[in-house]
């Protein structure tokens, strides 16, 4: 008994041949008969240091059941087996893989992450109809040539190896949808990456790159793309123009600022955190509509922009460890904010046990603060046109080095000239007028027509827009919310690149006309006013309406044509007095409560 134990335990298991100098454990046979019929072969973590022959050789060699048994039924047909479509080879111990993989060429997936390897074999390039092929966690140095051929490949898994250069011809791999070459020594990618237009996700994080090539915007189909862990100092404008990105990831870089992102227009999640960001301005945020998660923690902020509420759609707002000291009220603006993080900042103007309390509480405590900021402004003497240029405190730099006039919570009833003198020949691109006692706009606004497209005149005492307005032909951001505002004139038809209007917290009863004439409008915030109806019809002719934002109106009912204006990707309509839909319906968000409208039409 003790012999047949030691026997059983020592030999060979039933169903496994070892043959003389096979290296590691044989392969069982009932595997390969299994894999001759499915053809699939799974042989992971199974100690290979090398792959057995009759591996590479079983769509050709005749098995050996073929000479032992010579009556088949008929699942024993051996010259009907199936050709090996995937082989799995993962957490073995193999340093190399044969050229003999050319004798596998209906391989569709071949799995060999987690070994030893150093190379990969030229013959690579014979297995034509590859579509997966993962080699990760290995110790490869360089990918051959010949991998640049297989033209059906769709996921390529090249991560935690020690790559320094990828091949030139990388760009033929024309069906590629997933690539992978996070945690490699890489500190270039080449040119021809511009003809991977197939391409939806890509990791290049943990690796040394200190640029992007431009030619990475030639991805139309790119939706991720995650450059963690990198040396990235600045981000190309050609990467800003990708229309199809959706997450974006850059953390742990060197990014001293944000690039402007004025074709990201589905961009879901921005994750800039670690780095040396000192500024975020409304040039940063005004075009991210669609804006889920922004993660900006561990950053050299110093505060928040007004602008952070154009972000309507914002889940996400992470701001932990930066250098903070107060918040914009108008955070608490923000409809779908669930997440707040503000720990390690060093805010002063709001007590602990408020944020204590969580996000809610805080954004309610924000909210209430708004009112407090039109009735109750920052203390100091008010200015006039006769303040001195000294006491103006004219920030030069801003105007020359950032393009932006700035003259804002100054209690000012009138722009001083000395404002507007120091411009002289430079070019202003954004103008911030903001939280002043402004009755009109300045008149000498006008002189700034040629370059301004960005002009802030929120929490003033506007009760009127000006003709000096109309005509700043280039503008295409206009902030006007928290004034006195009850109509806007009809010659804003002529600003024909307006993308975003903010007319938040005025006192319009009517939805504005002139703004269903300005066909560039992206973005418009309508929010806490007395709105009693809309035009659904209009709005449709609107195609690059994307944010529509009406919550606390007096709407009474929605009409449920507005469910055919498809291109809304936010709708907001939370605080109306109507009926329906009802709550449930558009806690579901923008594509339910569409949906729900156009089942309402008439037919």
């Amino acid at each position: 008994m003790a012999a047949a134990r030691q026997g059983r335990a020592g030999g060979p298991r039933a169903g496994f041949r070892r043959d003389a100098g096979e290296p590691g454990p044989a392969v069982p046979q009932g595997l390969i008969r299994a894999a001759r019929k499915n053809g699939q072969l799974n042989l992971a973590g199974r100690d290979l240091s090398e792959v057995p022959a009759n591996v590479w050789r079983i769509n050709l060699d005749i098995p050996e059941e073929a000479h032992q048994n010579l009556s088949f039924g008929a699942t024993d047909r051996w010259w009907e087996q199936t050709d090996l479509t995937k082989l799995i080879l993962a957490s073995n111990k193999l340093q190399c893989l044969s050229e003999d993989v050319r004798l596998l060429p209906a391989l569709t997936v071949l799995d060999v992450h987690d070994n030893q390897l150093t190379s990969i074999p030229s013959a690579i390039g014979f297995l034509e109809n590859l579509q997966k092929l993962n080699v990760s966690h290995n110790k490869l140095k360089n990918i051959p040539e010949e991998l640049t051929q297989l033209r059906h490949l769709k996921s390529l898994f090249l991560q935690h190896n020690e790559l320094s250069h990828l091949p030139d011809g990388f760009g033929q791999l024309i069906s590629l949808e997933e690539l992978d070459l996070s945690n490699n020594q890489l500190a270039t990618i080449p040119s021809s990456f511009a003809s991977l237009t197939s391409l939806v996700r890509l990791s290049l994080a943990h690796n040394q790159l200190k640029n992007l090539p431009a030619e990475i915007s030639a991805m139309k189909s790119l939706k991720q793309l995650d450059c963690t862990k990198n040396q990235l100092e600045t981000i190309s404008s050609e990467l800003a123009s990708m229309a199809s990105l959706e997450q974006l990831y850059l953390r742990k870089n060197k990014l001293q600022y944000l690039p402007e992102f004025p074709s990201c227009k589905l961009l879901k999640e921005l994750h800039v955190g670690e780095n040396q960001i000192e500024v975020l301005s409304a040039e940063h945020l005004k075009h991210l509509n669609s804006l889920c998660v922004l993660e900006l923690r561990d950053n050299k902020l110093k505060s928040l922009p007004d602008e952070i509420t154009l972000l309507q759609g914002l889940e996400r707002l992470d701001l932990t460890n930066n250098d903070i000291s107060s918040l914009p009220c108008a955070l608490g603006n923000l409809p779908q904010l669930k997440l707040l993080a503000l720990e390690g900042n060093p805010l002063r103007t709001i007590r602990r046990d408020v944020l204590q309390k969580g996000t809610q509480e805080l954004l309610k405590y924000l909210r209430s603060k708004i009112q407090d900021d039109i009735t109750s402004p920052n203390e100091g003497s008010l200015v006039t046109a006769m303040t001195l240029p000294s006491e103006s405190r004219i920030n030069i730099h801003a105007i020359t080095a950032l393009k932006v006039l700035e003259y804002s919570e100054k209690r000012a009833a009138v722009i001083p000239d000395e404002i507007f003198n120091a411009v002289g020949s430079n070019s202003v691109t954004t103008v911030n007028f903001s939280k002043n006692q402004l009755n009109e706009i300045p008149k000498r606004i006008v002189e700034l027509k040629e370059s301004v497209c960005d002009v802030n005149l929120g929490f003033n005492k506007l009760s009127s827009i000006s003709l000096e307005l109309c005509v700043l032909h280039k503008l295409t951001h206009l902030d006007i919310r928290n004034n006195f505002l009850t109509s806007l004139p009809e010659e804003m038809e002529a600003l024909i690149r307006l993308q975003i209007i903010n007319l938040c917290f005025n006192r319009f009863k009517i939805f504005p006309n002139v703004l269903y004439c300005i066909p560039t409008l992206e973005t418009i915030l309508l929010s806490n006013n007395q709105v009693g109806s809309i035009d659904p019809l209009q709005l449709r002719k609107m195609d690059k309406l994307g944010t529509l934002d009406l919550q606390n109106n007096d709407l009474l009912q929605v009409p449920p044509e507005l469910g055919n204006c498809v291109n809304l990707r936010t709708l907001l309509l939370e605080g109306n007095p109507f009926r329906t839909p009802r709550g449930a319906i558009l806690a579901k968000g923008t594509a339910a409560v569409l949906e729900y409208l156009r089942s309402r039409i008439p037919t």
